[in-house]
């Protein structure tokens, strides 16, 4: 075999590689799903946003819950039995409030038991998806998030307080309209929640959670921990099953030049008893 045959086949060898490799995850993943599916009796639906890492000729691309999500989660739905708990594992930085919204609504109407799973975030419309569930799974670290809409780049909030500092007279027309279209963001995302919340809590108990979360009472990045989600009443538990957590295993980020974080693969590292060296 000659020189130019070898260089064919180790391109052609490396061209294929990472389509393998992608394969071979997916395959992973079904299997994992279906052996999770098969001893919880339930339906295990995934939305898996990664962020951070992904590159395209330089420029990163991150994903977001848009219409696409929306409709392949409605999908799932409809194909699940009405009485069969589902499992909705949420990785998301949050994304289109329609898209979130129809989810959520989605799963408040599923007859059967719905838990939201968060390995590790769930912010913005994933809490809105979440509000809808009978449980919320975290993991000890994992975190929610307010669900106050943003205006483009400033939270509707805090256009609103903007303006209210200043005399109307002295306001341009385009903040003026901006500060109209807050108000409006802010009542229907708040109904919205309200909606969400009223079959498993109280009027009061489910308005004071829809004013808190919805109104801008903190930045729109503030990480709401399990422990203070209970504090609120929300339905949640720590009760994070292991294999969650080795499925999310199977979603990795896009591989990089040099990793951000580096360890060694095992569970615990336990310090060496000396026996008397030091």
């Amino acid at each position: 075999m000659d020189f130019s045959t070898l260089f064919w086949l180790f391109f052609l060898f490396s061209a294929l590689q990472p389509v393998l490799q992608q394969r071979m995850i997916e395959a992973s993943r079904t299997r994992l799903i279906s052996r999770i599916e098969a001893r919880r009796g339930s339906r295990v639906i995934l939305m898996v946003h990664r962020q951070e890492s992904m590159n395209l000729l330089g420029f990163p691309v991150v994903r977001y819950i848009d219409v696409n999500d929306s409709e392949e989660v409605i999908r799932a739905i409809h194909l699940t039995d009405p009485e069969v708990p589902i499992d909705l594992v949420l990785h998301t930085p949050g994304g289109l409030v329609l898209a979130a919204l129809q989810i959520a609504r989605a799963i408040s109407r599923h007859k059967g038991r719905v838990r939201v799973i968060v390995p590790h975030y769930a912010m913005s419309g994933g809490t809105l998806i979440a509000l809808a569930a009978d449980e919320i799974v975290l993991c000890e670290h994992a975190v929610l998030g307010p669900v106050d809409p943003q205006l483009g780049q400033y939270a509707a909030a805090s256009i609103l307080e903007a303006v209210s500092q200043k005399d109307v007279n002295n306001v341009d027309d385009q903040t003026l309209i901006l500060a109209d279209q807050s108000k409006k963001a802010i009542r229907q995302v708040r109904d919205a929640v309200l909606e969400l919340l009223q079959p498993r809590f109280s009027r009061d108990k489910a308005e004071e959670l829809a004013e808190l979360l919805s109104t801008g009472t903190w930045t729109h990045d503030y990480p709401i921990t399990a422990d203070e989600a209970k504090r609120m009443g929300l339905p949640v538990s720590t009760d994070m099953p292991e294999e969650f957590l080795q499925l999310m295993n199977l979603y990795p980020q896009p591989v990089r030049r040099m990793p951000t974080v580096e360890y060694l693969p095992v569970r615990k590292i336990q310090q060496e008893r000396s026996s008397g060296r030091r």
